[in-house]
């Protein structure tokens, strides 16, 4: 896990400051617009890192390569007071600002311009086709990862919004067990040999790789 070359700790680095600031900004942002200001009054209306990150989860995308950033505070009623769907569209953000990002790096990828590789460089500083590589699939694996419908995952409010009734109300049922569906789901059940999450994103991801970069 941790036998990393500085230049793939770099190239994480990069990816950690922007998509996690990003993510929760647009969180944040969306919130605001429609009239709750909680994230304003938490200090999170920014692109500061630093107002975003958490400390384990930050060590765990630069050694795991997975991580997570600090869930910014919101109020659903006043979110509800503007819109029934106003919380799913908060939710929403953060993944889609996700994809957003991943279509930028993707661009010069698709016309040739950046070559698309998962060759880790063994120099002390990334090349542009790491950066760029590893930028891409990050982004898009916290954009896919994000919209499974578990708590604490923006999916759920997600799927909340959408499911009939019923399955809304199985959500509900299993929220508080969320947490730990997905810590066994993340590092217990693929000592295993059950990758959930990957038989999950896996073919979604390479299918989207594919339309957006053209291999």
């Amino acid at each position: 896990m941790f036998n990393l070359s500085l230049a793939t700790i770099i190239s994480r680095t990069v990816t950690l400051l922007i998509a996690f600031s990003v993510h929760e900004f647009a969180h944040a942002y969306t919130a605001d617009i429609f009239g709750d200001e909680t994230p304003r009054m938490h200090g999170r209306l920014t692109l500061n890192p630093m107002a975003h990150l958490d400390v384990l989860g930050t060590l765990m995308l630069l050694f795991a390569g997975f991580g997570w950033a600090k869930p910014v505070p919101i109020n659903p009623y006043n979110l509800r007071r503007h819109s029934p769907a106003a919380l799913m569209w908060v939710s929403l953000a953060g993944p889609l600002s996700n994809f957003l990002l991943a279509l930028m790096a993707a661009i010069p990828m698709r016309f040739g311009l950046v070559n698309f590789s998962f060759t880790i460089s063994s120099t002390l500083l990334p090349t542009l086709s790491e950066l760029f590589s590893s930028f891409f699939i990050i982004n898009l694996v916290l954009f896919l990862f994000n919209l499974i419908p578990i708590a604490p995952l923006d999916g759920e409010k997600i799927a909340d919004y959408f499911f009939p009734p019923a399955w809304a109300r199985t959500l509900q049922t299993i929220r508080p067990y969320g947490p730990l569906i997905l810590m066994l789901v993340i590092f217990v059940a693929p000592r295993f040999g059950i990758d959930i999450l990957g038989w999950i994103i896996t073919p979604v991801l390479i299918g989207l790789t594919r339309l957006l970069i053209g291999i």
